[in-house]
């Protein structure tokens, strides 16, 4: 599925071509299975970093492809969405779009030469562990704390505290922790530490029972009394919260392309339905009503993609705003809602029954205008950007 309006050279298409032979092969045939385990077996993403699917911006000597070019994210996002591979994408965009770039922008040479080969190949599974039962959005309200103990290389942090709905939770082998090392700053006082599968204490609760995307893990953490070595802190202490915002942009603009790209399924989709499905002696599309709303929906998908292509050359660039992801995530996601809605209702009964991709894209889509900032928090973002 190639996106109207973004440039790609012949190397993107080269890749557009393997991936999505690959998820033909490797992944639609079990997705449903993986959905309803609720978790993408660990062996795929080490066959998906075998075949250069992860880390393409890890330096080669580290295993990675050393290529810091965001449309090779778009094009993994846009295989797997076009496919409604849901769960497995999601899995995919914590790693590639999201984490991957934590560990290159602030890990230490040592923690690089630790850590960036098992996540090229793909045996490495990454999470991020910023939401607490008590703490959405708030970032600054993060309770989970950290203390520490002894000086230099040999002191530790004493972790204590819940994280909730993480993704990859249970996959994960590398964990980026958001704490609290100082308490006397609410912004200040946070830091990350990288968790690591096995580290006493570090428990996980169980595998949470989703509305949708249930093929992505997402769990409940748990630490008490988990001794992290220093040497395991991502960046400098009391940084965290810079380091968060900082990465934000590209978080929201992933979800973005996820969004569209999955929009422009449902479309798909529906027309198909629409083309074949009869009623009164004629297909549901030739009626003025169906046509008028996939003819909204068709113009929304296209008029909101030419506003992602620009956040992706910006990207690019390195001159994205938050402010202008934060757009581009608030309206692509709330123009999924609508779109995918619409398409349920085109289906009719069949739109709710769960055989259909549809009706799977509909649940999948609700959880978009949350993750990685609710849509309310967006238009916090646009109102302080205008002054108000």
């Amino acid at each position: 599925m190639t996106a109207p309006g973004l440039t790609y050279e012949p190397e993107h298409e080269a890749l557009r071509k393997s991936f999505g032979d690959w998820l033909d092969k490797r992944v639609v045939p079990q997705a449903l299975e993986w959905d309803a385990a609720g978790i993408v077996p660990r062996e795929v993403f080490a066959e998906a970093g075998e075949l250069g699917f992860v880390g393409f911006e890890i330096p080669e000597e580290y295993g990675g492809a050393g290529v810091k070019d965001f449309r090779y994210n778009v094009v993994l996002a846009e295989e797997a969405m076009s496919r409604g591979l849901t769960g497995f994408a999601g899995g995919m965009e914590m790693i590639n779009d999201i984490l991957v770039p934590y560990y290159l922008a602030y890990a230490s040479e040592e923690q690089r030469a630790r850590w960036l080969p098992g996540i090229a190949r793909g045996e490495t599974i990454l999470a991020i562990a910023m939401t607490e039962p008590g703490t959405g959005s708030d970032l600054a309200g993060i309770t989970t704390s950290a203390v520490r103990e002894g000086d230099g290389e040999d002191g530790v942090y004493v972790v204590n505290g819940a994280k909730t709905f993480i993704s990859n939770g249970i996959n994960a082998d590398l964990i980026i922790t958001v704490v609290r090392t100082d308490r006397a700053s609410r912004h200040g006082g946070l830091s990350l530490l990288v968790v690591e599968r096995g580290m006493p204490g570090f428990e996980r609760g169980r595998n949470l029972d989703k509305l949708g995307q249930h093929g992505q893990d997402t769990a409940e953490l748990s630490f008490t009394d988990v001794r992290v070595p220093v040497a395991n802190l991502l960046g400098e202490e009391g940084q965290g919260f810079r380091y968060l915002v900082a990465n934000l942009a590209q978080e929201r603009l992933s979800v973005a392309v996820f969004a569209t790209t999955l929009a422009r399924a449902a479309l798909g989709w529906t027309l198909d339905y629409v083309k074949q499905r009869k009623a009164f002696g004629q297909t549901i599309g030739s009626f003025q009503v169906p046509r008028h709303m996939l003819a909204d929906m068709s113009t929304e998908i296209d008029i909101t993609r030419a506003f992602l292509d620009r956040c992706i050359a910006e990207s690019l660039e390195g001159r994205l705003s938050p402010v202008t992801a934060a757009k581009a995530k608030l309206w692509s996601t709330e123009m999924l809602g609508r779109v995918v809605d619409g398409c349920v209702q085109l289906h009719g009964g069949y739109g709710y029954m769960t055989e259909y991709p549809i009706a799977r894209a509909y649940a999948d889509a609700r959880v978009m205008r949350i993750a990685g900032g609710t849509s309310e928090i967006m238009k916090e973002i646009i109102g302080k950007d205008l002054g108000l």
